[in-house]
């Protein structure tokens, strides 16, 4: 039980870490590029209540050992990025790096869920330096567009709105949202490029104060 406490906590120091690197990322890209892809980040740790039952769903046994082979989001990241092209560029950033190890990547915005859910999942492992040694924990990492994490805030009120149980009409309206929400981060990143280009060509330039 003692072990089970203190477990939460470096899960908790370990989301730190990964807060600091990206924070870092942040501001090199601003001073570089002069603006950051990153929009805003969160972070949140699994309630205990929450991982049992996971465990339980797995048919594993409720073990430490258990939690942290078989439950990979106790940690978890939420990073929101202006456009597509700038989530991809952060993921290869971060396979690139040596003080992090990317463990897996699930990609649901190439292939999105049944549901219309975009989103991509990054299973890393974040190093801490402890009394007995370097231990590496994972986190789970989402990263999406503003229109993404929109209509996924807006599909889990309505999940539990209806009791997991969404109408069928509900469900396919959901679905449309989905791919309109995909039609405009396809059109704001041409709408981007096409100012990008403009700008190169000295056609246009940003306000002063910008």
């Amino acid at each position: 039980m003692e072990n089970f406490k203190a477990l939460p906590a470096l899960y908790r120091h370990a989301l730190n870490e990964l807060e600091n690197k990206i924070d870092v990322i942040k501001t090199q890209w601003q001073i570089r590029d002069g603006f950051s892809p990153i929009e805003h980040v969160k972070t949140r740790i699994k309630e205990p209540k929450s991982i049992l039952q996971k465990l339980q769903r797995k048919g594993h046994e409720l073990t430490l050992e258990n939690m942290e082979q078989h439950i990979h989001d106790i940690a978890g990241m939420r990073i929101v990025c202006a456009f597509v092209k700038d989530i991809y560029r952060l993921v290869d950033h971060l396979c690139e790096r040596e003080d992090l190890r990317v463990l897996e990547i699930k990609d649901y915005i190439a292939q999105p869920k049944p549901n219309g859910y975009q989103s991509l999942h990054i299973i890393a492992a974040i190093p801490l330096v402890l009394l007995e040694g370097t231990r590496w924990v994972k986190v789970e990492i989402q990263l999406r567009t503003l229109a993404m994490d929109f209509w996924a805030s807006m599909e889990h009120i309505l999940y539990y709105k209806f009791d997991k149980r969404l109408p069928p009409h509900v469900a396919e309206e959901l679905k449309e949202a989905a791919r309109a929400a995909d039609e405009l981060d396809q059109r704001m990143l041409r709408l981007r490029h096409e100012i990008l280009e403009l700008s190169e060509r000295g056609e246009y330039a940003e306000p002063q104060g910008q």
